[in-house]
């Protein structure tokens, strides 16, 4: 019988990983605010570190668009406009997408009863940051089964930084019913093994969350150019 060769252990992550995700973990749960200095001194003196590792950690964060730099700030938490917005959310359209269609006839009892739980608990759930976070799961479980590695980590990223920004907003103004209800559709054509069902009412999905996104961006617009008006009229 042939010697069982040691299963290869993953590599343990670096210095620059560790303080990358959890700095991530932190801005994306809004512990750090939008606009939130990140000062190389004090973060090496959190992780106990020098710089150099800080430097990587922040560098990384800066192509993930969670951090820029401003001039005489340094390192900052990134912000995004509805515009950027919109666009990561076409992104998403196509990597969710196409995703589904690779991962549907792939799935198994195991994968709609984790659907299911997700859908379940964020039915019980009455917070609105943990709608976001049920969300979050239900997308990345949808896609799992298409087991391509950088393609769930691409969707990740991108559906993490447009939740950061939207879902609690989104979640205020229309409350979890109707993300709810496209779940649920979404998980009975799982069921029914059909991937491009699957496909067209995710993008549907995506696509009704950014055009909420637009009007409420709109009404804002309006309503702040209506109080200028008021104000114009006052002065007068």
């Amino acid at each position: 019988m042939p010697t069982q060769q040691p299963r290869a252990k993953a590599p343990a992550k670096g210095l620059p990983q560790i303080i990358r995700d959890q700095l991530r973990y932190e801005i994306l749960n809004g512990t750090m605010a939008t606009g939130t200095q990140l000062r190389q001194d004090a973060l090496a003196e959190r992780f106990n570190t020098s710089r150099l590792p800080v430097r990587e950690a922040l560098r990384q964060l800066e192509s993930e668009g969670l951090v820029t730099y401003q001039r005489n700030r340094g390192a900052v938490v990134a912000g995004m406009d509805v515009n950027q917005l919109c666009e990561i959310m076409d992104i998403r359209i196509a990597l969710e997408c196409h995703a589904a269609k690779i991962a549907v006839p792939n799935m198994v009892q195991r994968d709609f009863a984790h659907l299911q739980e997700i859908l379940d608990l964020y039915n019980a759930s009455e917070s609105v940051a943990e709608w976001g976070e049920y969300n979050r799961r239900f997308h990345l479980a949808l896609c799992a089964p298409a087991n391509n590695t950088k393609l769930r980590r691409l969707i990740e990223e991108f559906c993490l930084n447009t939740d950061r920004y939207t879902h609690e907003m989104m979640s205020l103004a229309t409350g979890k019913e109707g993300p709810q209800s496209d779940h649920f559709e979404i998980l009975e054509a799982c069921k029914q093994r059909d991937a491009a069902r699957v496909a067209m009412l995710l993008e549907r999905h995506i696509m009704e969350t950014k055009n909420n996104l637009l009007a409420t961006d709109r009404m804002k617009r309006e309503n702040a150019a209506a109080g200028e008006d008021e104000d114009v009229r006052d002065a007068a």
